[in-house]
């Protein structure tokens, strides 16, 4: 089984399974103890600490642990806005950020304050301008992430950071995607971070809050962790976690650039292998081991499974693929295709075979997909004076899209097909329909039922 999923949990580092069983034997006893046992465990604890604090390049006295990279994130904006509430009680976050991001801005915003979401290019990408155009006297907190998790896409976080000290306020860094590869660049004032993707246990999170930025901790405390991460801390699994951050990032420049050549491999070759696809996220600036692509008239959770038989493991940001049958935020902020949506993000020491044989068996996957969705059950077509009417209403993607491709050929150059669907998926899917296929996106309407999307044949 080739797993190709490690933007979701890298697979535990060799270093990190030594390092956990090794400090099981010395890490079990309370660190805040004075006895013999504890001081040990305290001494555990404090190297630790010192590694995961040269890694990030801060202060060992910023650095607290947490029990996950989402509890990183939620104490320090919770912090953060507490510690500036005289300032106000604004908050900028991007609109691609992770739900854990987007989850405390609207409890944030639940609770009375105000969220500006800062938009990104179809690259996925934010503008820095932006930022400095969404700071205002009364803003606590920006967040930025500092690459995507879904396509890759690295953030412009320096000159983010450079335009909010100049305003006096603190930006919060999500790094968990990007630790394992190198320091965030920039003068940031907070920093979360998540151990299982580069390779640690899970349950172990950072919290970095520099000298100097106001911040109030919320919800009980207690005196572990500086009062910033209540409870008793799981040693052996943070001396995994810090081992591994430095075992990852000694290997970090030759791996980075294998993966990025067996990236570029899959991004030149999938379009030319697959028809009508859209690969995502910045062609440049993205993550070493992270390629993404839609493909058109696909189901994505169908595509998913039969990639699985296929002895590959994915994941997918497509509508399909989610109980709300509502596209990912951040393919629907990106403006591009979200149906038959494929992310592949290769962990360290993959096997270039296994990418070489992922690249034979997906034409044919998709191929085999396509060819079930391509009749579907019932395709209602009427004509409204010059309008050619399709009735996707009740279907799931990819079937209304599917049904447009079949019609467009029937109306004249300059002609309306005018498609009713009430699947959220079709708001994206179809002007990015429009995008690949050389056709004009009118915009949208209200009906009697769901909306009606509007599209004129230009070839």
């Amino acid at each position: 089984m080739a797993y190709f999923d490690a933007a979701s949990s890298a697979p535990l580092h060799p270093v990190a399974r030594q390092a956990l069983l090794a400090s099981l034997d010395e890490g079990w006893a309370d660190p805040a103890r004075l006895y013999r046992e504890g001081r040990r465990a305290r001494m555990v604890l404090d190297a630790a600490r010192e590694a995961a604090a040269e890694a990030v390049g801060c202060r060992v006295d910023e650095l607290v642990f947490t029990s996950s990279g989402t509890r990183a994130v939620h104490s320090g904006i919770a912090g953060a806005l507490a510690g500036r509430r005289r300032v106000g009680r604004h908050l900028i976050v991007s609109a691609v950020e992770h739900s854990s991001v987007l989850h405390s801005a609207e409890v944030h915003e639940a609770a009375g304050g105000t969220v500006t979401q800062v938009p990104v290019d179809r690259g996925g990408a934010v503008d820095p301008a932006a930022y400095g155009d969404a700071l205002r006297a009364d803003t606590a907190l920006a967040c930025l992430q500092s690459a995507n998790h879904e396509v890759g896409t690295e953030q412009p976080v320096a000159e983010v950071a450079e335009a909010c000290r100049a305003a006096g306020v603190p930006l919060l860094v999500d790094a968990a995607q990007s630790l394992g590869w190198g320091p965030v660049e920039g003068d940031w004032s907070l920093l979360a971070a998540s151990a299982h993707k580069w390779g640690g246990p899970a349950g172990v999170g950072l919290l970095v809050v520099r000298k100097g930025v106001r911040f109030a901790s919320q919800g009980p405390v207690d005196e572990r962790e500086s009062g910033r991460a209540a409870g008793f801390e799981n040693i052996p699994a943070i001396v995994a976690a810090a081992a591994s951050l430095r075992a990852v990032r000694a290997e970090a420049a030759e791996e980075a650039l294998r993966l990025r050549e067996l990236t570029e491999r899959i991004r030149a070759r999938v379009p030319r292998a697959v028809p009508d696809v859209e690969v995502v996220g910045h062609p440049v600036r993205r993550l070493p081991g992270v390629v993404t692509f839609s493909c058109l008239y696909v189901d994505g959770e169908v595509l998913l499974h039969e990639l699985d038989r296929e002895g590959f493991s994915v994941s997918s940001g497509s509508s399909c693929t989610s109980s709300t049958l509502t596209p990912s935020h951040v393919l629907r902020a990106m403006g591009v295709l979200s149906e038959g949506n494929v992310r592949v993000s290769l962990p360290v020491g993959v096997a270039e075979e296994d990418v070489e044989r992922f690249l034979e068996v997906l034409p044919g996957t998709v191929a085999a997909v396509r060819e079930k969705l391509g009749a579907p059950a019932a395709t209602d077509v009427a004509r409204e004076e010059d309008v050619l009417v399709v009735d996707s209403l009740g279907k799931r993607c990819p079937i209304p899209v599917i049904e447009l491709a079949k019609v467009i050929g029937d109306v004249p150059v300059g002609g309306l097909v005018r498609v009713l669907a009430d699947d959220e998926a079709a708001r994206l899917d179809i002007p990015a329909w429009c995008e690949m296929r050389n056709q004009e996106y009118v915009g949208e309407e209200p009906a009697d039922k769901g909306t009606a999307y509007l599209v004129r044949r230009v070839s």
